[in-house]
């Protein structure tokens, strides 16, 4: 989870499928003491969860993303060995609050952060979350008395 350090960029393939590739940078937990250190981790979005990253996120936006590592080599135009370590993309998540994501509520299609910052349910395979659940306040919405309450 992180900030986007520039906008996504959008590519098709040959064959026309969508790539997307952007960098996400990510604090770091521990650093020195009045510091705080980053890591810069390249990403990458095939198909429908790179449309829906190039649709919704821009540089600055928070993101959370689910995927595998994946590092690649090729011969550069000097000849020398090149490499490259990025995350290739399965899932995507908002982090960010409403002000963040720049909408005002449901009626923008796509999802907000509820409770904690995380979102309830993957945005992936371009679906849009259901927001009928959540009220205003960002809490879950139930129907039932309060004495079915866990705790």
């Amino acid at each position: 989870m992180g900030r986007l350090t520039r906008d996504p960029e959008m590519r098709q393939t040959p064959q026309g499928t969508p790539v997307a590739s952007f960098s996400v940078a990510v604090n770091r937990r521990f650093a020195k003491e009045g510091q705080q250190q980053a890591d810069f981790i390249n990403c990458v979005a095939w198909r429908q969860q790179a449309e829906f990253i190039c649709k919704y996120f821009r540089k600055g936006s928070m993101i959370a993303v689910v995927g595998s590592i994946q590092t690649r080599s090729w011969d550069g135009q000097d000849g020398k060995r090149q490499y490259a370590t990025e995350v290739v993309v399965d899932e995507v998540y908002f982090t960010g609050s409403k002000a963040e994501t720049g909408t005002n509520g449901p009626s923008a299609g796509y999802g907000q952060s509820y409770g904690g910052g995380y979102e309830k349910q993957p945005v992936s395979q371009g679906a849009e979350p259901n927001f009928d659940a959540f009220d205003s306040a960002g809490f879950s919405v139930m129907d039932g008395s309060e004495d079915d309450l866990p705790f």
